[in-house]
This record gives structure tokens, C-alpha cells and sequence, in this order.
């Protein structure tokens, strides 16, 4: 690990007494300042003190570090920067970079940091509040799972998964899954070669996560489908029955639902623009991937329709807008169109678009109407072709905003973004909406997904039976 050289440690020691940073809170912030020392020499960074604070954030993320760790340390280095001296373009000074490397334990090869560059308008007293760093736009190969490993025959193996279920069309999120537990798989097998593996080899596995890791019913369908697409999809191998390993029982899952008045409070706690996405997801019953990813082009104010495309099992549906949110909604509008034409000014190349439509659309990118209805705040670099993108709203933001305003309402029930979704379902039932107009409403493939609604609401059947000609 890193070490502090002396002349850096007293002027931070100075800093933290001057700030009033708590005594007990000292060891944490050098921790912090250690970490980045490591940090620092073994990535190539840019200039920028404030792009050096976001990548490292990114960093701790990688590292499951909590959102409260994270502000912590990006507050541990606002401070350290303002105990040190800037030249002239706005960089740590080469005497902290010649210190920092010549206190390294080991030498290391530059490696080039997982995220991309972005673009930063953050000031070096805005770096605490840089805890959502932009998310990578590599196409998959930042992901661990899918990152070359000891052996080069489970490598290709995952390799041909990959691109097997991206030939499906299948969603980013079962890639990362299948690939993830393919790796654990390997990793329990101890690298065996894949020519030699057998449908006992998944019966012991399976019975493994069962018996000895103890994981849920849910994880065990997973992990057992996973294995089950790379038998009958990659390696072309019989993969068995396996009736006859334990498998936890599925429980009776029932929705946690909000009611309008804790759906008030909610929203009251949060801020712009991460509100009116609660408000979405309320009003309309998105799931959050379905509401950051919406582009101009998705609402029909005339008509008062939202329209989904590309949602979950790349099933498109619409929806119709909440008419209060109307004004809210057309705010928003401006204020991407004020936000398009300063970007076209500034050299900006487009949004990211899906797959290969952008070569279908050349000017799509650059479209008003393909903007994202909820744009990142910043630009991203790609330093690939050196274009400057925007992306949409981090996902991971808006659940870390949405915690933060459940804390501050005191509510006794556990939310998530999706708890929104449940409320509209069914206070739609409340209002004794039909169970195939919600069927509709949601994007659900079967009427039985649906139904799981009704649990949440009273019953209001009358015990004696009659006859309809009797109403």
C-alpha cells in the first residue's frame, strides 16, 4: 500500500484540523489518500484533478464500496488537492507525482483505466459530490467475467457465449449473469477443460450452491439456466435430468406497495431530475431501465402517450400520460432542446445508439428527437474514435437518490425503484381497473404474472353466491 512522504502528510494534517474534520475520522481520510497515491501511480491519468477524483471513484465502485465511502473519499481528496500547489494547467505538481512513485512497493506496467474519459464541469470543491461516475460504454469487455483468465480454453468458451447471446438479441443483463456464473462454474472445477466436463459435473455444482452455499431459489434457477444454455448452446453436450438435487421452494412472493400518501412523501424528498423519473415510474409503471432510456421521440403529447420500445424481452407497448405531469413534462422538453443546441455548438458527435442504427441512420445521433428525455449531465469521451457522446441517466443514481429520500421519509417498508411499478398496478386494481387492461398496461406476457397484484389488495367478494339475474 501506499505511503504518505512527510512534507504531503503535514500539510494534509493541516487541512483536516483547519476544515474541523473530526479526530476519528483522520485514519479513514489518510486511508483514503493512501488508496489514491496507489491509484495514481499505477493508472495513467489525466490532468485534471477533477477527472482524477471521478475515476477513482469509479474505482472504489468497481471495489464495492458503498455510496457513503465513496463520498467520503472524493471529500478526503478535495482537500488533499487544496493542501497542494496547481501549475499552470490545473495538475497535481510533478514533485507529488516523482514522491508518489517513488514510494511504490512494486513496479507496475500503465495500465489504462477501465471507464472511459469524460468530460468534467466539476470544480475541485464540487469532487465530494462526484458519486456516480458515468458508466462504460466498451461493449462488455470492462466486465470481469468476460476479461481473459488462466485458461485460455474456458476464455474462448465464454467468448462463444457471448456472442451466441448476443446473436439471441439478449439483454446486457443476461449476458453478465450466464457469463458470471460459467466463470463460478470454472472456478469450482478448477479450471477443468471443458472437453471433459459431464452432467455430473453440474449435478455437483448445483448441489454445492444448495447444500453448501445455501442460496436462494431464485439464484438456483438462474445459475441451473446458465449452465443449461452453455451444455445445450456452446459446449453441444447432454446436460441431464438432475430431478434429484435439492432445490430450495420458491415462496409466494407479494409486492411491496406504497400508498399515494408515502408516494408524496417520497417525492418530496427528491430532487430534479431525479423526481419527475419517480414521478415516471409512478405514473406510467416503468421499470427504471425503461425510463432512463427513453429518448424524445417516445412521447406524443398530442395524443397524451407514452411510447416503450425495447423493453423487457425487447417487447414494445404504450401507455397513457399522466395528464398532471404535463407541465413537468414539457419543462423537461426545453430544457433538453436549450441542452441539444448547446452540445451541437460545442462539437458534439451524438448520442449512443442501439446496435447497428446509427449506420442505418447516420444522422440519427444528432436528432432531436433520438436525444435521451434524461440525458447524463456531462459529456463522455470515447477515446477510441474521439467523439464526444452523452449517455442517459445512470440507473445506479437514481436508486441511490431514491434511498436516500425513503431515509428521510421515515417509511417503515423497504422501496425500490420497482416498488413504483407494483403502486401502479395496483391502486389500478383499487380502482377496479380489469386484470388484462394492467396486463397490458405493464408489458406482461402472461395474465399469471399479473395476477400476483391481486394479493395486495382486500377482498371485497361476497360470501354468499348469487345469481346475476339476482343483482
Amino acid at each position: 500500500m501506499q505511503t504518505i512522504p512527510a512534507d504531503i502528510s503535514e500539510k494534509y494534517s493541516d487541512i483536516l484540523k483547519k476544515r474541523a474534520i473530526p479526530v476519528s475520522r483522520h485514519a479513514d481520510y489518510r486511508k483514503w489518500l493512501r488508496y489514491f497515491l496507489d491509484f495514481q501511480n499505477k493508472y495513467p491519468l489525466p490532468e485534471s484533478r477533477s477527472e482524477q477524483v471521478r475515476l477513482f471513484i469509479l474505482k472504489l465502485r468497481e471495489k464495492n464500496q458503498s455510496a457513503v465511502q465513496q463520498k467520503q473519499a472524493a471529500h478526503a481528496l478535495s482537500l488533499f488537492f487544496q493542501s497542494q500547489p496547481r501549475n499552470t494547467h490545473g495538475s497535481t505538481s510533478p514533485q507529488l507525482q516523482a514522491a508518489s512513485k517513488s514510494e511504490s512497493v512494486r513496479q507496475h506496467q500503465p495500465v489504462q483505466p477501465t471507464a472511459v474519459q469524460a468530460e468534467s464541469r466539476l470544480s475541485d470543491q464540487d469532487a465530494s459530490s462526484l458519486v456516480t461516475p458515468f458508466p462504460s460504454r466498451s461493449h462488455f469487455n470492462d466486465w470481469r467475467c468476460l476479461k481473459k483468465s488462466v485458461s485460455p480454453e474456458w476464455d474462448a468458451l465464454i467468448d462463444e457465449l457471448a456472442a451466441e447471446i448476443k446473436t439471441r438479441h439478449y439483454s446486457r443483463k443476461t449476458l453478465k449473469a450466464y457469463a458470471d456464473w460459467c466463470r463460478n462454474f470454472q472456478g469450482y472445477l478448477k479450471n477443468k477443460s471443458p472437453e471433459g466436463l459431464s452432467s455430473g459435473d453440474v449435478k455437483t455444482y448445483l448441489t454445492h450452491l444448495a447444500v453448501k452455499s445455501k442460496v436462494s431459489a431464485s439464484t438456483q434457477n438462474q445459475a441451473f439456466n446458465a449452465l443449461l444454455f452453455l451444455y445445450r448452446h456452446i459446449i453441444k453436450k447432454d446436460f441431464g435430468e438432475h430431478k434429484d438435487i435439492p432445490r430450495a421452494k420458491q415462496s409466494r412472493y407479494v409486492p411491496v406497495v406504497l400508498s399515494r400518501r408515502e408516494i408524496d412523501a417520497v417525492i418530496k424528498h427528491l430532487e430534479y431530475p431525479y423526481s419527475l423519473v419517480v414521478k415516471l415510474l409512478y405514473g406510467c409503471g416503468l421499470r427504471l431501465f425503461e425510463c432512463v432510456k427513453l429518448r424524445v421521440h417516445n412521447f406524443n403529447f398530442d395524443d397524451g402517450i407514452l411510447t416503450i420500445q425495447d423493453g423487457k424481452g425487447k417487447k414494445s407497448r404504450t401507455v397513457p400520460l399522466p395528464q398532471t405531469l404535463m407541465p413537468e413534462l414539457m419543462v423537461q422538453l426545453e430544457t433538453i432542446n436549450k441542452l441539444h443546441d448547446d452540445d451541437l455548438k460545442s462539437g458534439y458527435t451524438g448520442v449512443f445508439l442501439d446496435d447497428q442504427l446509427e449506420k442505418k441512420y447516420p444522422k440519427a445521433a444528432k436528432d432531436f428527437i433520438w436525444q435521451w428525455f434524461f440525458p447524463q449531465q456531462s459529456l463522455t469521451f470515447v477515446a477510441v474514435t474521439k467523439e464526444k457522446r452523452r449517455y442517459h441517466l445512470n440507473e445506479r443514481a437514481v436508486q441511490e437518490a431514491l434511498y436516500e429520500a425513503v431515509r428521510r421519509a421515515k417509511l417503515t417498508k423497504r422501496v425500490t425503484s420497482h416498488t413504483f411499478r407494483h403502486s401502479f398496478a395496483t391502486h389500478l386494481l383499487h380502482a377496479n381497473y380489469d386484470i388484462r387492461t394492467i396486463q397490458t398496461l405493464l408489458g406482461h406476457s402472461d395474465v399469471r404474472t399479473t395476477m400476483i397484484y391481486t394479493h395486495c389488495i382486500p377482498s371485497k367478494t361476497l360470501k354468499e353466491a348469487k345469481s346475476p339475474l339476482d343483482f
